[in-house]
């Protein structure tokens, strides 16, 4: 996100054409997240049903990452003209990139479903609020670390280039956390009884259109509040980096000097100094936040303090707002902040406007994930378990059975935190607990156990806006700056940029809060269903 669009304005790409190769996200997004939320339902591997697709992504990000960070030096040793590699090197680095998203949003999938497979319905809230605040604390190393400058740091080792260096970092860092979580968390193994068949292709693509077309009413409808959040989030996530340098160069150097022979390095410093400014905010929100807001599933007042402050107490829980208002401020927010990016002059406004949206999308990381998983866990509770049968009687309905992957002792723990859980598992002869589940859509699992469809069905929404988004921002690129970057690219002429005219992607992040406004009308819709 820091460096990736300079990075490819860089080699030579329009803003444009950059524009478009960022339709990898929602592409990858729209096909990989609920194809292996449907398989990983269904995955009866003894190492459990999400970690092998986590630890295979994880290993193909890593490389994906080296090669896009080396594409000049690893087309460098098969051309050796620097003019006929120039084409080359712009392919591999748009397949790194496409390939690169497709492995991620495995790992980002299954990572989603581990939370509501092993949390039950109360702890929903808080395991989307930890989500939020690990991810805030990742986005502040990573900037961090893109803030710095890494060559003068610690030197030639990891690669030439601050970019180098980064991906190096990058891959380091994916391979590490989900290894940790892959060895640190309790996952259930399903099995299945002898005659059951890998679901097909076309059976898969059923699935999720039957499940999508019978959605409840509420996951639904947080389905297309996310929807209109996503027109706006996706370019700032994608351009804000470059928005912030380029209103410096457009309006902080000097008009007489030329243009820097570093721009990519200062551009993404400056970018990066912004989002970590924004990260702290968001990981200092995620913290907060949750501890200010009602949890949806539990009661209004519970505790039994001293009678002495027990009034006042049970005003202050009353006056906490609820879920749906804090995600409604939060698409408030983030428009009125996106809704002054056209009139940024200077890189400190543009700076704060971009800290602004630390608070909004701190709750956009975790308000849709913590409904959807209450969602979710409420559809485990009315599941009936029992013998599964398939619609058409075929054996892809066989019987299926979840048990504790090197986890046998963890089942009081389980049954004692939700009563139904005791009721619906039976122990066999070694001990180990065994669930049936009743079939979803021809499924073979529950639909408590479809996290991983319903995630993928969630992602959906989120990526066709940023198909949307990608046509709004190539449009405008083409329309307000046609060509290539007058900041970035190698032969752009070597004048400071002129300080007339709007700034494309300051109009695009405007385009975003008119959508996050009509985003907060929706999520109000949660209220009367």
């Amino acid at each position: 996100m820091t460096y990736c669009t300079p990075y490819l304005l860089n080699l030579g790409l329009t803003k444009s054409n950059t524009s478009l190769i960022w339709i990898a996200g929602p592409l990858s997004g729209l096909l990989v997240q609920p194809i292996v939320g449907v398989i990983a339902d269904e995955n009866t591997s003894k190492w459990g049903r999400r970690r092998p697709f986590m630890v295979i992504g994880a290993a193909i990000v890593a490389f994906c990452l080296f090669v896009l960070g080396f594409t000049r030096e690893l087309v460098g040793l098969i051309v050796l003209d620097d003019e006929a590699a120039e084409a080359p090197t712009i392919a591999l680095a748009v397949l790194s990139i496409y390939v690169l998203d497709f492995a991620i949003n495995a790992v980002m999938s299954c990572a989603r479903s581990l939370v509501v497979d092993t949390l039950p319905m109360e702890k929903q809230q808080a395991g989307a609020a930890w989500s939020s605040r690990m991810t805030a604390l990742g986005h502040i190393i990573g900037y961090g670390a893109g803030a710095m400058d890494l060559p003068r740091l610690l030197g030639t080792g990891l690669g030439k280039t601050q970019f180098q260096q980064l991906t190096v970092i990058s891959a380091a860092a994916v391979l590490s956390t989900t290894g940790i979580t892959c060895w640190a968390v309790r996952e259930s193994v399903l099995l299945s009884t002898k005659g059951s068949k890998p679901r097909s292709s076309f059976g898969i693509i059923r699935q999720i259109y039957n499940t999508i077309r019978n959605l409840p009413p509420r996951i639904r409808a947080i389905c297309w509040a996310v929807f209109w959040s996503w027109i706006g989030w996706f370019p700032f996530l994608f351009y804000s980096t470059t928005w912030v340098g380029e209103t410096y160069f457009r309006y902080d150097v000097p008009a007489d000097s030329k243009q820097s022979k570093d721009a990519l390095g200062q551009i993404g410093r400056i970018g990066s100094t912004s989002l970590v400014m924004e990260s702290v905010i968001t990981c200092l929100a995620a913290v907060v936040l949750p501890m200010l807001v009602r949890s949806p599933d539990k009661e209004p007042y519970t505790a039994r303090p001293p009678p002495a402050v027990a009034g006042v107490l049970k005003k202050l829980h009353g006056a906490k707002p609820d879920l749906l208002t804090t995600w409604i401020f939060g698409h408030v927010v983030f428009a009125a902040a996106m809704s002054l990016a056209p009139f940024a002059t200077g890189f400190r406004f543009a700076t704060a406007l971009v800290c602004v949206c630390g608070i909004p999308w701190a709750i956009a990381m975790w308000a849709p994930t913590a409904l959807l998983g209450i969602e979710v866990n409420k559809l485990k509770k009315q599941q009936t378990y029992r013998r599964l049968s398939d619609e058409n009687g075929d054996a892809g309905g066989d019987e299926v059975e979840l048990t504790g992957l090197n986890d046998d002792d963890n089942e009081d723990e389980e049954a004692a935190a939700d009563p139904d859980h005791r009721r619906h598992q039976h122990q066999n002869g070694n001990g180990a607990a065994h669930a049936l589940s009743e079939g979803h859509g021809g499924g073979g699992a529950g639909s408590g156990e479809l996290s991983g469809i319903y995630f993928g069905i969630l992602n959906i929404y989120t990526t066709i806006p940023q198909f949307l988004a990608t046509l709004i921002s190539t449009v405008v690129f083409a329309v307000l700056e046609p060509g290539k970057s007058r900041e970035l690219a190698d032969d752009a002429e070597e004048v400071a940029p002129p300080k007339n005219g709007p700034n494309a992607i300051a109009v695009c992040f405007f385009i975003g809060a008119i959508c996050a406004v009509v985003a907060a009308f929706a999520t109000s819709k949660l209220r009367r269903l």
